[in-house]
């Protein structure tokens, strides 16, 4: 397939003949999306729940890689099966009752590919604003011009150009960080972010939940759009190593980086609170200022254009009919009014639309438990016919897995903070049982590993003799 053509497969089962590659090829998709410079600010973010940097390193350590090994086990359906992720969900809640999980893994998508984009075109503004002679205005023009070209480029075409621009920005972006790093590394004050005293246990793990849910987990929901194109004959070690190799080194040198920088300067912290990407350019020569928005943007980016493509597939999966193409194309016009919204007009938008995003996080949670519990249970590849026929071995409608997801998002929701905006304090209705909402485990958002353990568990109960049966055909 040449590089740029139009991709022009969708929901459906890739073609024998399409499918190559090699497991090492998902390197570059995973790292290209996680390799944004707001990576850095998350050191910060962890070092909010009060533990020590070495805590902090941990934390980012264990959250990254766990997270990622459910997003790499989740691709080995698109291996087995060579079809979309929310395609292979029918396999657990019905070709007809998927519509649930699919319905809210295209907000996640769209909002998050929104969100992608916003802060790469006001990172950009922040940016030039430090390094004068140019219009604030213009700035963001620019910066949202450049952001939204490339991802609509990306996901629109498809999965070729995918894979080849996301292997550019994650070499540029590498090397450009790579030089902040240099830049920047005096500023850190090891005496100072040694003194940091270890946090609780409770502190521990709510820094170490943030990086699980943070960094990886919400890109479970996309992870088989990726595989799909691989041969089934390809070592399925190797796709899940590729997939939590490629997602996580960057993520996690960045986050234990930003630690130190934070650690070292609580002036630093706070302005990273209210500007996660701006507040970074405090430490650079203005000659580096220009470079550095432009690896903001493309670090930015690598994540919106999978979330753009993920989004496209998510909205066919669901029943619009049309075709891929066309759907991405629908979502990028979302993603344009949403950014424009934010960027220009919205002034206490921002935060209170990533706590909705957040909030939603929760039942998705649920769902990547589910699938990653049907995933392993699995011994041989989903029926290709079945996943789209509502009278087959998979059914119209699992109630099985719908009241999980139900179950486990009250539960969730009931163990969670969310501090973003107000009209989401109703969370956290559950927490008096462990200390109340400003209690030692108040921000500890165990209510997202509750959500994990009731979807992986429940289905691995309630499945497990119906797969069988599935299986038996």
């Amino acid at each position: 397939m040449p590089i740029f053509d139009l991709e022009l497969n969708g929901p459906n089962v890739i073609a024998e003949s399409e499918r190559s590659g090699k497991a090492r090829s998902l390197f570059w998709p995973w790292a290209g999306a996680n390799v944004s410079l707001l990576a850095l600010s998350y050191g910060a973010f962890f070092l909010g729940f009060g533990v020590s940097f070495r805590q902090a390193t941990w934390a980012a350590i264990i959250g990254t890689v766990l997270s990622f090994l459910v997003v790499g086990i989740s691709s080995l359906a698109g291996k087995r099966s060579n079809a979309p992720t929310m395609i292979l969900s029918r396999a657990a809640f019905g070709v007809k009752g998927n519509i649930v999980p699919g319905a809210l893994s295209y907000l996640i998508f769209v909002g998050w590919e929104t969100v992608l984009v916003s802060l790469a075109t006001l990172a950009t503004g922040t940016v030039f604003m430090r390094v004068g002679h140019i219009d604030h205005n213009m700035a963001l023009i620019i910066g949202f011009l450049i952001a939204v070209s490339l991802t609509v480029f990306g996901g629109v075409l498809g999965f070729s150009t995918i894979m080849r621009i996301q292997k550019w920005l994650t070499l540029i972006t590498v090397f450009m960080t790579i030089i902040y790093i240099a830049l920047t590394f005096s500023h850190v004050n090891w005496s100072a972010v040694n003194a940091i005293k270890d946090g609780s246990n409770q502190a521990f793990i709510g820094a170490l939940i943030f990086g699980i849910t943070g960094i990886g987990l919400g890109w479970v929901n996309s992870a088989a759009d990726y595989s799909r194109y691989l041969p089934r004959s390809i070592s399925s070690k190797s796709v899940v190593g590729w997939t939590v190799i490629g997602a996580s080194i960057v993520p996690i040198v960045l986050v234990i980086y930003g630690s130190a920088l934070a650690g070292s300067s609580k002036a630093l912290s706070d302005s990273i609170a209210m500007d996660p990407i701006g507040a970074l350019t405090s430490l650079l020569p203005t000659w580096f200022l220009i470079p550095f928005a432009l690896v903001a943007i493309l670090g930015l980016v690598g994540g919106a254009i999978l979330d753009l493509y993920s989004s496209g597939l998510t909205l066919v999966s669901i029943g619009l009919p049309v075709k891929r193409h066309i759907a991405a194309s629908i979502d990028a016009v979302i993603m344009l009014a949403g950014t424009i919204y934010i960027v220009w007009f919205a002034d206490n938008f921002f935060f209170p639309f990533q706590g909705f995003l957040l909030t939603l996080g929760v039942p998705v949670a649920v769902w990547s438990a589910i699938f990653v519990a049907d995933v392993v249970m699995r011994r041989s590849a989903y029926s290709e016919v079945d996943l789209f026929d509502e009278t087959g071995r998979y059914g119209a409608w699992n109630k099985k897995s719908i009241a999980l997801m139900i179950i486990g998002t009250i539960v969730g929701w009931g163990f969670v903070t969310n501090t973003f905006a107000s009209w989401l304090s109703w969370q956290g209705y559950f927490l008096g049982a462990i200390g109340g909402k400003q209690g030692t485990w108040a921000f500890a958002n165990v209510g997202v590993i509750f959500a994990l353990a009731i979807g992986f568990f429940g289905h691995v109960l309630l499945s497990r003799k119906t797969i069988a049966v599935q299986e038996s055909f």
